[in-house]
C-alpha cells in the first residue's frame, strides 16, 4: 500500500527533542544500527535510542573516536566500518550477521556536506557514494537480520538540501563540472528515494522506510565550510556564536528520525519523507525549501536509483 504524503498531527513539532518524542516508548530488547551514530546527531540519538532501552549498535571509520564518544553510554558497541569502501561494508555485515541478532531499527545517518571533489570505492563522487550507495549496500548486505526483525524500520536522514538538485541521470558522479552543492543536493534527493522503493520491496516483509529532514543545526556535518562562508549565510556571527534563530539543538534535530523510526503512529507506513517530527508535505513551488519535492518522491526515480545502485555496488536488497 503506498502511503499519502501529507501530515498526520504528530502532536511533535520543530522544537520537539529525541527524548521527548520517545517519552512512554519502551525499546528494551530492541536492536539499533546507526551509522554515523558517535558524532552531531548521531550522537544524540544514539544516546535517545540507548536511554529508552535499545541496543545500539554504531558503525565507524574511526572505531577509537566512537569508543570514546560513546564512553558511558551503556548499552552500545562500536563496528569498523567505512561506508566508501564496499569490502569494509561487506565485512562489517558479515561480522554482525554472525552473531544471529536480527535489526529493528537501522538509521542511515552518516554523510558529508559540501566537499571539495573526491572520488571513492570505484571513482564515484564521494557524496552519492558515502550518503548513499554504501547505505545502499549495507541495507542489502544487513537484509536477512533486518527481514528477521519482523517489524523493522530503515530511516534515512536525507535534507532540504534535496531541494537544490534532483537525480542528475547524465552525469551521476560529476565527471563534466563538480559542484559541492548540487553534489550534496543529487545525494540527499537519492536518500529519499531510496526509501521511497525500499518501503515498496520491503513492505511484504515487514520491512519499512521513512527519509526526513532534520533541521538546520551546527554540527561537524559543516566540517568543509569556511566560517566566512556561515557568516555570510547568517548561520553564525564572527565570533563562531550561532545567529539563525530557526536552527535547532542537536537534541532537537535528533527528534525527527527517532520519531520516525520508533513512532506508533507511523504503523503500517512507510515511504515518507518527514521533518519536524511530523510527515511533510509535498513542496509544489521552487524556493521554500520546506517540504519534499515531488522528483524526489516519484516512483519510476526511486526504481531506476535502485537498478543504478544495485548495478554499481552488485547489492540489491530485496
Amino acid at each position: 500500500m503506498i502511503t499519502a504524503q501529507h501530515k498526520i498531527g504528530s502532536g511533535f513539532g520543530a522544537r520537539s527533542t529525541a527524548a521527548e518524542v520517545l517519552a512512554g516508548i519502551d525499546l528494551s530488547g530492541k536492536l539499533a544500527v546507526v551509522t554515523g551514530g558517535y558524532s552531531g546527531l548521531g550522537l544524540e540519538t544514539t544516546r535517545a535510542l540507548a536511554g529508552a532501552g535499545a541496543h545500539v549498535v554504531v558503525p565507524a571509520r574511526r572505531p577509537a573516536d566512537a569508543e570514546a564518544a560513546l564512553a558511558g553510554i551503556s548499552g552500545t558497541e562500536v563496528g569498523e566500518l567505512d561506508l566508501a569502501d564496499l569490502t569494509s561494508v561487506e565485512t562489517f555485515a558479515r561480522r554482525f550477521l554472525a552473531t544471529g541478532r536480527p535489526v529493528d531499527l537501522l538509521i542511515a545517518g552518516a554523510g558529508i556536506m559540501a566537499a571539495p571533489e573526491r572520488r571513492v570505492g570505484r571513482g564515484w563522487e564521494s557524496h552519492f557514494a558515502i550518503c548513499h550507495l554504501g547505505h545502499h549496500a549495507l541495507t542489502g548486505r544487513l537484509w536477512p537480520a533486518l527481514t528477521a526483525s519482523g517489524g523493522a524500520r530503515v530511516v534515512t536522514v536525507a535534507s532540504s538540501g534535496h531541494h537544490s538538485s534532483p537525480m542528475r541521470w547524465d552525469d551521476v558522479h560529476f565527471e563534466r563540472g563538480y559542484d559541492r552543492w548540487l553534489a550534496y543536493g543529487q545525494a540527499k534527493t537519492a536518500n529519499v528515494l531510496f526509501a521511497v522503493h525500499l518501503d515498496r520491496l520491503g513492505a511484504e516483509h515487514g520491512v519499512r522506510a521513512f527519509s526526513l529532514h532534520p533541521g538546520a543545526i551546527l554540527t561537524p556535518l559543516q566540517r568543509h565550510l569556511r566560517q566566512e562562508e556561515m557568516v555570510e549565510r547568517g548561520w553564525i556571527d564572527e565570533h563562531g556564536n550561532q545567529a539563525d534563530p530557526a536552527f535547532k539543538s542537536p537534541e532537537q534535530g535528533a527528534a525527527t528520525q527517532v520519531w520516525a523510526a520508533t513512532s506508533p503512529s507511523l504503523d503500517g507506513m512507510g515511504g515518507l519523507y518527514c521533518e519536524d517530527c511530523d510527515v511533510a508535505e509535498i513542496a509544489h513551488e521552487e524556493g521554500e525549501w520546506v517540504g519534499v519535492r515531488p522528483y524526489a518522491i516519484e516512483a519510476g526515480e526511486a526504481a531506476r536509483l535502485w537498478q543504478l545502485s544495485a548495478d554499481l555496488t552488485g547489492v540489491s536488497p530485496r
